[in-house]
């Protein structure tokens, strides 16, 4: 497949910049006069320009290129990049072409095991970030981090992206995770809904007064869709729907670098900003390029093998009273990070054992003779 055929270049107006000796810019490459090289590149960067998935738009085609300006000016971390900014992708004829081709141009950079970083846009174009996974023959989880949760269809077609996720057919959700949303944003029977169907749900307020405990939701994720209005509009007044509560902007960095940290997660998009809604200094575009520049230095801090059988990981075993008689964790050597094994119940959809991300606290819980409500939502998943 030709990728270069759906894509334009970066403008020159922004690749022909004084940038340091130092720079993020000076040690990627980018789709200028040529398309780059993939050979040997690890995280390729997208930007989307495709505005019919919302009704106030104004702006948002020019997101990426907006947000590459303060990307490419940051300083280059420690690793050595191996990253390529494909440049803006062609939207299509209509907003499901885009979608397809979102699709096809996650499946085709996945598949070269190339991470993809989808910049800008609207958030229902994480439905094409998605279906990129459809062709993988496996289960994927989802997470969103967004202010409310987009699945209300009543008379606002914009705003059910989620839902129409949730619904696809053939189905390969195997959990939904919604991040940061605000229970005065969201009707509380979409909040049943996610119940009913298993999926983790985490308030602003409880993601808050404990942090650490998000992060193994977070390491479960095969995806992650980030709506910049889950930002506070003190630090991101650019999101389309920006509200004066929400997550930081260390916080949403910070959730950024447990994303990239994760061994499993495999693409990113971050989708939202309205350009013409910023302040004069583009404090929104500053922001993105942060959370970007984050999550790249995670992806280059990863540590585990996932390997569960090998010398890199520690066993235990908790011994419990009830149901489950026992339940097995495995601690990494190199990174301190826990998982749990969910034994298998339905051997036609699941060929082994599932191991999920926990924290040392779900261990504890075990030794205390309780069985991790973790555990528990994990093998309702799997029955």
């Amino acid at each position: 497949m030709d990728l270069k055929l759906f894509f334009d270049p970066v403008p020159e107006s922004i690749t022909q910049h004084k940038y340091a000796h130092n720079s993020f810019f000076k040690h990627i490459n980018y789709h200028g006069e040529l398309f780059p090289d993939l050979k040997g590149i690890q995280i390729a960067i997208i930007g989307l320009e495709e505005v019919r998935g919302t009704d106030d738009a104004e702006s948002v085609d020019q997101a990426a290129h907006e947000v590459r300006k303060r990307l490419f000016q940051l300083k280059r971390g420690l690793a050595h990049y191996k990253i390529a900014d494909l440049g803006n992708l062609r939207s299509g004829v209509d907003l499901k072409e885009t979608y397809i081709r979102i699709k096809t141009v996650g499946e085709e950079l996945m598949k070269k095991q190339i991470l993809p970083i989808y910049i800008g846009g609207t958030h229902d174009l994480d439905i094409g970030q998605y279906l990129s996974y459809e062709g993988m023959k496996k289960l994927v989880s989802m997470l969103t981090v967004d202010a409310k949760i987009d699945m209300d269809d009543e008379g606002r077609p914009f705003e059910v992206h989620s839902q129409d996720i949730i619904l696809h057919q053939p189905n390969f959700l195997f959990n939904y995770t919604q991040l940061a949303y605000q229970s005065f944003l969201t009707d509380r029977d979409l909040v049943n809904v996610m119940e009913k169907l298993y999926f983790d749900h985490v308030r602003l307020g409880q993601l808050r007064d404990n942090f650490k405990e998000v992060e193994p939701l977070i390491r479960n994720a095969d995806l992650l869709s980030f709506d910049v209005c889950a930002i506070q509009s003190a630090d991101a007044p650019g999101a389309c729907d920006a509200q004066p509560f929400g997550l930081t902007a260390e916080e949403a960095c910070q959730i950024a670098w447990f994303a990239g940290m994760n061994e499993k997660l495999s693409s990113m998009g971050v989708y939202g900003y309205q350009p013409s809604y910023d302040d004069r200094r583009f404090k929104t575009a500053s922001v993105m390029a942060t959370m970007v520049w984050y999550f790249i230095e995670g992806f280059y801090h990863r540590k585990d093998s996932l390997s569960f059988k090998s010398n890199d990981y520690t066993k235990y075993t908790v011994s419990l009273d009830s149901k489950p008689s026992t339940i097995v964790f495995y601690k990494s050597k190199l990174s301190a990070k826990w998982w749990m094994e969910v034994p298998q119940t339905s051997k036609e959809k699941f060929e082994r054992d599932t191991i999920i991300p926990c924290s040392y606290q779900d261990y504890q819980t075990a030794q205390r003779g309780e069985v991790p409500d973790r555990w528990v939502n994990a093998q309702l998943k799997l029955y």
